[in-house]
């Protein structure tokens, strides 16, 4: 059994590794070493995320996915969160999450016997099932708290939009004059294919 880490944070000016201490000293309390660090700036509202899929690409039956919190690891749509929990389970991966105590017993080696050991499967992914929808509707929750403070600060004359990353953007355009693909441009700005368009559009 190997004990995988996924660390991700939604934007670049966030620390995606800011669990990493909590995450090794939870594994070194349980008697394992974290084998591989998966890490990412993406959405947990994303469903293709590129390390993520590296991890279960990687994994093997009985590996350990080690999250800080279920929302790390899902801020998906209902029929999202189904396919990459049915990614999770073709792996033969076992979710733990520090914020879900009955998932702690899938740092043991062996279950006691197939009897308990598929018990405790369903029940963890029924309360599994539950965080990701709470997850889900905080998501849901602050994106729709957000529009109403912009469409408020438009109504009064006071909305500005985000600025825009100047160096960055000079960065997108240096990069496309050297003949860079725009795949590689995303790879190295660590902006989406999309972004970049819209930059060089601009």
């Amino acid at each position: 059994m190997f004990v995988r880490a996924y660390l991700r944070a939604s934007t670049d000016d966030q620390n995606a590794e800011r669990a990493r201490p909590a995450l090794e000293a939870f594994a070194a309390e349980h008697g394992k070493l974290i084998a591989a660090y998966y890490v990412e700036n993406e959405s947990g509202a994303k469903a293709s995320r590129p390390e993520l899929l590296r991890l279960l690409k990687d994994a093997r039956p009985g590996d350990v996915l080690l999250i800080e919190q279920v929302d790390r690891l899902t801020r998906l749509t209902r029929t999202d969160w189904d396919k990459l929990k049915g990614a999770i389970q073709s792996a033969g991966v076992r979710v733990v999450a520090l914020d879900l105590p009955t998932s702690f017993l899938a740092m043991q080696s062996s279950s006691a016997d197939d009897f308990m050991g598929r018990m405790l499967d369903a029940m963890n992914g029924m309360l599994l099932d539950v965080l990701a929808a709470v997850a889900r509707k905080d998501y849901d929750d602050r994106r729709r708290r957000q529009a109403e403070g912009i469409a408020k600060a438009k109504a009064d004359g006071v909305y500005r939009g985000r600025p825009a990353d100047t160096e960055r953007h000079a960065r997108v355009q240096e990069l496309k004059a050297a003949g860079f693909s725009l795949t590689k441009i995303a790879e190295h700005t660590g902006y989406s294919r999309s972004q970049v368009c819209r930059i060089l559009a601009s």
